[in-house]
């Protein structure tokens, strides 16, 4: 391959690069090609004083700091945020939000399969798929976790949750591009659900088409069957999901490396497990904590202060993946799988 071949396979192996050509050949379709298809940052010709060389690099490496600096502010800082914020919304709702934090885990490993490009935006869409439902009723979304028929006022508010999650989100900078995915994340590859409109296949963002298959696969774990059951739904309704991500779904699924159950204390409690069974109030009978939500500090001393008060028996069921098994390092009782 030729110099302009060879940075545009740079660009899309390793985006985050900052290209630099020095060539022999500056004829003008050369110099066009390397900006449109290597996207290059300098374009520099022999011969070349050195001067103009170590600029252009000192230049390149600046260049290189500033991406990734940015890179990290939205992946790192803005997800940061968008964490806490999570965990304070799930305060409110922690249905809703349980679900959320069930759905990040699959979507990002979706997200990886797939080589998504911005992976963020689909994994903080995610992570706020369900901020909508802060205008639902627990009760009513209890009704929807436990399998209950909703009554058709509730349905309406149900289906509405995506659309007024898009409408918080949107007036967040930089966070368009969640908004939308939240928006469509109950709409089908077929081009059936909401939002009615006529946008079908390639035209939904891809973060959505994974999110509607994630949320939906979660929802069929929640009829209390199986992955593979699961699985074998998703196949049966055929064009309402977009097949690459299906595909992606199986070598997920493929990869699972399987988790060991505990019964651990609430003070046992480390960051990598993962709840495995609601947390009831024991005097209303309802979950505090669903199932699924990973623990975190702030997860972990909300739980203390249950313990506190008596609202909320110990010990409590939870996953720890087979690999971080042993770094967990805490005494428990290990139950079968």
């Amino acid at each position: 391959m030729d110099g302009v071949q060879f940075l545009a396979q740079v660009k899309q192996q390793a985006p985050a690069s900052v290209r630099i050509m020095l060539t022999g050949n500056a004829d003008q379709q050369t110099a066009m090609e390397a900006v449109n298809e290597g996207n290059i940052f300098r374009f520099l010709t022999k011969p070349c004083p050195p001067e103009v060389l170590a600029k252009a690099l000192a230049a390149g490496i600046e260049q290189y700091r500033l991406v990734k600096a940015e890179k990290e502010l939205l992946e790192q800082t803005l997800s940061g945020s968008i964490q806490v914020l999570t965990d304070i919304l799930s305060l409110v709702n922690p249905t809703a939000f349980g679900r959320a934090a069930r759905v990040r885990r699959l979507v990002l490993q979706l997200a990886t399969a797939l080589k998504i490009e911005n992976a963020w935006q689909t994994e903080i869409a995610a992570m706020l798929s369900q901020v909508g439902c802060i205008t639902v009723p627990e009760e009513t979304l209890v009704k929807v976790y436990q399998g209950v028929a909703l009554k058709p006022e509730e349905l309406l508010m149900l289906q509405a949750q995506a659309q007024i999650g898009h409408d918080l989100i949107v007036r967040i900078p930089r966070l368009e591009p969640v908004a939308e995915i939240i928006a469509y994340q109950e709409k089908r590859f077929n081009g059936s659900g909401l939002p009615h409109d006529n946008k079908r296949g390639q035209a939904i963002p891809l973060g959505a088409r994974v999110l509607k298959l994630a949320l939906d696969f979660d929802k069929l774990l929640e009829a209390k069957i199986n992955a593979s059951e699961a699985y074998q739904e998703i196949q049966r309704r055929g064009d309402w999901y977009d097949p690459e991500v299906v595909a992606a779904l199986k070598e997920a699924l493929a990869s699972e490396v399987g988790d060991e159950i505990r019964l651990v204390k609430v003070d046992e409690l480390t960051p990598n497990m993962i709840l495995a069974e609601d947390i009831i109030s024991v005097s209303h009978g309802l979950p505090l904590v669903t199932a699924g939500q990973e623990v975190t500090r702030s997860l972990s001393l909300r739980l203390k202060n249950f313990v506190e008060r008596g609202a909320i028996t110990e010990p409590v069921k939870v996953r720890v993946p087979l690999k971080k098994a042993e770094e967990a390092g805490v005494q428990a009782h290990a139950l079968p799988h």
